[in-house]
């Protein structure tokens, strides 16, 4: 087994999106080092009367999902005739392809928070047919081992596959541990890869990284 090293530290910007919608953005800032297939990352807090009007996506996937603490819930809706609700613990994997045109609202003014990830598609991809993978909380593949709970978006963890079907391949993972758990993670070789700070410290390398910090791995 190859150790991978730290390799960049990018602080999350908060920034303006939507309809009044404040958003912590990592990956996706224009000073960054390209991380293919990764086109974005933001972190979310919203309630009405904020939120995600009709907006159109083409060429990428955007996976949202809702933290398992998150208080609000979106009501998402398309071009399409699709709608849905996600709640705590929910996960939205849309693959936009040839063109979508949705919304994402708050459902109140409760606040509804959560993590949104850009992918891009490849040329071959790209001119697909839109498609929604949505799974309740209750779906999303969860593990636990030594102080370590990873809910399995997509890829394997702790000895678990999500059931996910992605058009590139991609790990991704949301962890919960507790203080002084230690974490080794398998990544596919040649694959990007980088971690993001939710709340609390996390070290790497011997450096510990307070919350909203994306660590980019060689």
């Amino acid at each position: 087994m190859t150790l991978r090293s730290l390799k960049q530290i990018i602080p999350a910007l908060e920034t303006s999106d939507g309809a009044g919608v404040r958003i912590k953005r990592s990956i996706g800032q224009q000073q960054n080092i390209r991380l293919d297939p990764f086109l974005m990352l933001d972190e979310f807090k919203v309630g009405l009367p904020a939120g995600f009007p009709d907006h159109p996506h083409r060429g990428f996937e955007t996976v949202t999902f809702m933290l398992p603490q998150s208080q609000g819930s979106f009501l998402h809706e398309d071009f399409a005739g699709n709608a849905g609700e996600i709640n705590a613990g929910d996960l939205q994997w849309m693959t936009a392809g040839r063109g979508i045109m949705h919304s994402e609202m708050p459902k109140s003014g409760k606040i509804a928070h959560g993590l949104q990830l850009w992918i891009n598609l490849a040329a071959k991809h790209k001119l697909c047919a839109p498609r929604y993978q949505e799974h309740p909380a209750s779906d999303v593949r969860r593990a636990s081992q030594d102080g370590v709970t990873a809910w399995v978006i997509a890829g394997s963890a702790l000895g678990v596959t999500s059931q996910v079907d992605t058009k590139t391949p991609v790990t991704y993972l949301y962890f919960a541990m507790e203080p002084g758990a230690a974490l080794q993670q398998p990544v596919p070789p040649g694959h990007n890869a980088f971690a993001y700070t939710l709340s609390g410290s996390l070290e790497v390398g011997g450096r510990a990284f307070p919350a909203h910090h994306t660590l980019s791995l060689s």
